[in-house]
Parts: structure tokens; sequence; C-alpha cells
């Protein structure tokens, strides 16, 4: 499964090249493939707003490097760098509030420049566990790809056919993605006959990034209208719903791209088993409930514009980035530590007590 997996590599978003971050512009794929060095942090968090990288592991990788940018720029321009550095992590911290793994990369970050000793230079070590985020969370994909795997087998054994949305793929981290790690390894394992992605509104992540993606790989796929899922699940013999989450609350509730939630409905009606597949970096035990998470909303323009010319009434419009999941709607959430089936605070305390099986 591994090495099929690792054969199969081909597409990356962020590359860091010792000077600079380079992220691929995820605004101009499948069209385009433009690449956007990065050279401090306000670029990274410009990057990040602006949709050029995306996706809850994506980002923090790329804040990871954006400290080692923003120390290397400070310690160079003089002795208070310490504090420049700190207002630079400030800013880091709020482009995505909803983004668990970002404030986990940060924390790592934080605690690595802690252990520094004085009078030694700091961007090696800082470096180094930058280039250990990205790579864990390689590993971490691999891991939950064959896990994924290894449950829908034991569940159904039969071909699979798989309705996800949003990008939970490589675009959206170190390695081959979350929820797409789950469809590669099981396409590789010849038990997928068909995946299903929804267009995903009003940034189109399904049907111009995940579909590229795994339509360059041969996977079987085909997208479909977001208010089409629920005919899907009717008449298409959807087995599986597979997708990622941006946040984790510690009683299973998660927050995810915008329109997640009424999927998760439309499969508990549907008898459709509902699958999550996302880091352990991911779940907040701080956290109660998924009320506690906050959420983003975009400009509405972008649901009344297209390339900037109005195509929608004088109104206002409701642009939000992500939903709730409620834990209830849930069957299994698929992390590096292992699965968690049903999913509530207690099986989730547990699950965090574990080490990674990587």
């Amino acid at each position: 499964m591994r090495d099929r997996l690792l054969a199969a590599e081909r597409v990356k978003a962020v590359d860091w090249r010792g000077d600079a971050l380079h992220l691929l512009d995820q605004r101009a794929l499948p069209a385009q493939q433009v690449w956007r060095p990065c050279i401090d942090a306000p670029g990274v968090a410009d990057a990040v707003r602006i949709g050029v990288v995306a996706g809850a592991s994506a980002v923090a990788i790329s804040v990871a490097y954006a400290v080692v940018l923003a120390a290397r720029l400070h310690r160079a321009a003089g002795p208070d760098w310490r504090t420049a550095l700190d207002e630079d992590l400030r800013l880091l911290a709020a482009i995505r509030p909803a983004t668990a793994d970002l404030f986990w990369a940060l924390e790592r970050m934080r605690e690595r420049l802690g252990r520094v000793r004085a009078g030694e230079d700091p961007l090696p070590a800082l470096e180094a566990e930058a280039l250990a985020i990205h790579e864990s969370d390689r590993e971490a994909n691999l891991t939950m790809a064959q896990l994924g795997v290894e449950l829908i087998r034991r569940h159904q054994g039969n071909l699979q056919t798989v309705l996800t949305h949003a990008n939970p793929g490589a675009l959206a981290s170190g390695g081959f993605g979350t929820a797409l790690g789950v469809v590669r390894a099981a396409f590789h394992d010849g038990m997928l006959e068909r995946v299903y992605v929804d267009e995903t509104r009003p940034g189109l992540q399904g049907s111009r990034l995940t579909a590229w993606e795994l339509s360059s790989e041969g996977v079987p796929v085909t997208v479909a209208a977001d208010s089409a899922a629920a005919h899907l699940m009717k008449s298409k013999g959807i087995t599986w719903v597979i997708v990622g989450a941006e946040r984790i609350a510690a009683n299973g509730d998660i927050a995810a791209r915008i329109g997640t939630y009424q999927l998760a409905v439309c499969a508990m009606h549907h008898g459709v088993r509902f699958m999550v597949v996302a880091t352990s970096a991911a779940i907040d035990m701080a956290l109660e409930s998924g009320d506690d998470i906050p959420l983003l909303e975009r400009d509405g323009r972008e649901l009344l514009e297209v390339s900037g010319t109005r195509i929608g009434a004088d109104v206002e419009a409701f642009n939000p980035v992500h939903d709730v999941t409620p834990a209830d709607l849930i069957d299994v959430i698929v992390t590096e530590k292992g699965i968690v089936e049903r999913p509530d605070t207690a099986k989730l305390a547990q699950l965090m007590c574990r080490r990674r099986l990587h």
C-alpha cells in the first residue's frame, strides 16, 4: 500500500527552498501551475487569506516555514528581533481561527525557539522543526490512508462508490491528503468503483482541485453540483462520504468546509457511512463542542461576482467558510493515532493519549 501511494505521488502544494517558501497558487489551477514565492510572514499570511494555499495541514506547514522566514528577517534587522517575531506570530495566528493545525504548528515552533540556548543561532533549529512538521504530516497521511482502507474493507468488501467535498487532498496537505489519501489508497487497492466530487462553491475547490488531482492519477471521478448530493446518495449507490476537517472539538463535532454538515444529514437519512479523516493536530480538547469553534465568513462578492463582474442581484450575501457537523452524524474519525467510531469526549480523550502509529 505505502509503496503504491509513494509511486503515485505527483502533486505538492508547499515547497521550501531554503531562502523562500514557494506555494502553488491554487486559484490558477488547473489551467496553470503558478508558484508564488514568500519571503516573510506577512507574505505567507496574505497567501493564506486570498486562497493561494488552503487546507488545514498545508496552512499549518506554511505557517511553520513563515516562522523561519520571520526569525531570519528580524534577527538580521537588530537586537530586538524577538519582539518583532512575536508580532509576526500574532499575525499568523489570526489568519484562520477555525484551523487547529495552525495553532498546533505555531506552538511547536514557539516551543522549539524556547529550547534554543542563549547565544545559539536559532535558525537551524527552527528550520529543522518546520521540516519535521512537514514530513510528519506526510507520514500521517500514509498512516491514515491505510487505516481508512482497512476500515472500509472491514465494513464493506465490495467495490465502493464514494462522495467527497472540497479538497482534502495533496494540495491541502504535506503529502497525499487526508480524505483523498483514503480515496487514493482505496483506488490503488482495487476497492474503488467511482468517486463523486462536489463542485464545492463558491471557490469550486472540488471541481478545480480534487477532480484534477484524482483524474491525473487515473482515478474514476465525476463532478456533481453541491445541490445534487442527496440525489446521488439516493440513486448512485454511494457507500461512503469521506471528508476532511479543519477542527475537531472534544466531543467529536467537526468544523469543515461549508456544505459538509448537509452532507452528513443526507448521509444519515440514506444510510451512507460518514468518515472524517484528519490529523490529531486538528483535535482541540480545549473546546467542549462545535459551538465553541470560531468560524469565518468571506466577502459576499464571491457569491455575486465572476471575475469581478456582478452576476447576482444588488443584495447582501452570506458566505461562511466552514460549518459544524455534530458528532452524532459521524460514523468514524480516522487519525494517524488510530480510529474512533461513533466519536464522543471519552473516546477522543483516550485517542489523544496514544502515540502516533507511524
